[in-house]
């Protein structure tokens, strides 16, 4: 068919009115999409902006996130007091989901220690957090005292009391004046900035409650790690209406009081750990009875504590270490934490045993340096002068462990210094609920054993305890975790999870050489 002229030019104005409808809708899409590009240095939840920016420390993977100061009164009192007192901020940080449209309730990890800020420790755990975080925003909320969040910074104190450096706990536990000198030194440092008797769990939830207000009161899931289980259990029994969901990984029963069994609970560890390696042929044979030589080079310290030439794992430097019965007892803890590094225990006492103790020693940096530089004193020995201290006592039955009363003592010391206030009447009470809880245990935790798990379940009504064979503290990251806590937070019934995937989990087995476990 031929074409007019005239269709020639109706054709040719419709093609220009639609390149001019394009135009402007390229012109739109692109001014639209400039404005989402712009907008994604920020995100805004109720009356909170966050900023763009990067969470994490130097010995870590970064995590992108938002960030924000947020301003409380550091006495909560004062908040109806016209504000009158010191106020401090905390540092709050949102993970953004994977959804486009991601639930109104948020995922709110709550770190352990005492002592450990959620921003700092978060990229160590953030693939436990990968499947909730396919629907939920993570709140991350550095507790008053630590990271970015007015961080009771003490040199001395973060290097004793979360180092788990236990022969310098020792040390200054045998000298009162020296531990008194350095906790009024530690105080004049922070003074002009905290008043240590304000920062205990009491107040932290305080804190995160005001957080919630702001960000325009959304439920939140909770996630406690060790420490941050009795976080997560004080915030639930007073503010429930902000519950939608609780995880509590490795969990602090309320009636406990940190350290008190913190001997019995390392020396039953240890002996459950190397049992294991007497049950399997190539490892009797290769090491014998561990616990007993354990015991043995305990005893041998004590009576000539010595020294090794180390080489640092980073730098390679030579140096020379004094190992003493308090630190081979600090090492052996952190040792038990993980399976991995448990396994290598049987060889390491071995080898001492020898004489060779660089082995031993040269994982100390490796196990402890990590630890300490995320931790703050100052703050743990407010929690735990407020909360627990008084209630500490020594156990001649744990004189002859590994760690004995040194802990327990150091606390008893110290906290006759360290201003702090008195707890809630109720905070030992059992925390009773029935918000759907979610508890996880690893059988062979040297912190947290399984039977406390099943203490606060007993207590509750709508709960499920899963325990971990063969696992040490922290189960959050193993194997299917992960995903059995996206399916509870997603379905809020813990007693449906099929949880048939953790039978399959088992202690790593001891490492008979240097090359691993193989005979």
């Amino acid at each position: 068919m031929r074409i007019k002229p005239s269709h020639w030019v109706v054709l040719l104005l419709a093609l220009v009115a639609i390149g001019s409808q394009l135009i402007k809708y390229i012109d739109r899409w692109s001014k639209a999409t400039a404005s989402v590009e712009s907008g994604s240095d920020q995100l805004q939840l109720g009356q909170v902006t966050l900023q763009s920016c990067t969470i994490g420390t130097a010995t870590q993977a970064s995590v992108q996130a938002y960030c924000t100061e947020f301003e409380v009164p550091e006495n909560h009192a004062d908040a109806h007091a016209d504000n009158q007192g010191r106020r401090i901020k905390l540092k709050v940080a949102i993970v953004k989901s994977e959804a486009a449209k991601p639930g109104d309730d948020l995922v709110t990890f709550l770190d352990g220690g005492p002592g450990g800020a959620a921003t700092d420790d978060y990229p160590a755990v953030a693939g436990a957090f990968a499947p909730v975080r396919r629907q939920h925003h993570v709140l991350l909320v550095d507790q008053r005292g630590t990271g970015g969040s007015n961080a009771l910074d003490c040199p001395q104190l973060d290097a004793t009391t979360y180092k788990q450096s236990a022969d310098q706990l020792g040390q200054l536990t045998n000298d009162k004046a020296k531990m008194h000198s350095l906790l009024r030194d530690c105080l004049a440092e922070i003074r002009s900035k905290a008043d240590p008797q304000f920062y205990s769990t009491t107040d932290a939830v305080h804190d995160l409650e005001a957080v919630r207000r702001a960000l325009g009161s959304p439920k939140l899931n909770l996630v406690g790690i060790s420490y941050g289980t009795r976080v997560a259990q004080q915030y639930a029994a007073r503010f429930p209406e902000g519950v939608r969901s609780i995880v509590l990984d490795s969990p602090v029963p309320n009636s406990l009081a940190l350290g008190q069994e913190h001997a019995r609970n390392l020396e039953d560890a240890l002996k459950a750990q190397f049992a294991l390696c007497r049950a399997q042929a190539e490892c009797r044979q290769r090491f014998g009875d561990s616990y007993a030589q354990l015991k043995i080079l305990q005893a041998r310290l004590r009576e000539q504590p010595t020294t090794a030439q180390v080489a640092d794992p980073n730098t390679f430097h030579l140096s020379e270490r004094a190992l003493t019965p308090e630190r081979l007892a600090g090492l052996v803890r952190l040792y038990t934490y993980n399976g991995y590094t448990s396994a290598l225990m049987p060889l390491m006492i071995h080898e001492a045993l020898k004489g060779n103790y660089a082995p031993l020693l040269g994982q100390e940096q490796l196990v402890t340096s990590d630890v300490s530089s995320r931790m703050t004193g100052g703050m743990g020995l407010s929690v735990g002068c407020s909360e627990d201290a008084d209630l500490l006592t020594s156990n001649e039955a744990d004189r002859d462990t590994l760690m004995g009363n040194t802990m327990i003592e150091f606390f008893q010391t110290a906290c006759a210094i360290w201003p702090h206030r008195a707890r809630p009447a109720d905070f030992h009470q059992p925390f009773k609920s029935a918000l759907p809880v979610l508890i996880l245990t690893g059988e062979l935790d040297p912190v947290t054993p399984p039977r406390y798990g099943t203490e606060i379940l007993s207590a509750l009504s709508n709960a499920r305890l899963l325990n971990a064979p063969g696992q040490g503290h922290g189960i959050l990251m193993v194997r299917c975790v992960p995903e059995l806590v996206g399916e509870f937070v997603k379905t809020l019934n813990g007693k449906a999870l099929d949880a048939k995937c953790l039978e399959k989990l088992h202690a790593p087995p001891a490492f008979l050489n240097y090359n691993g476990a193989a005979p």
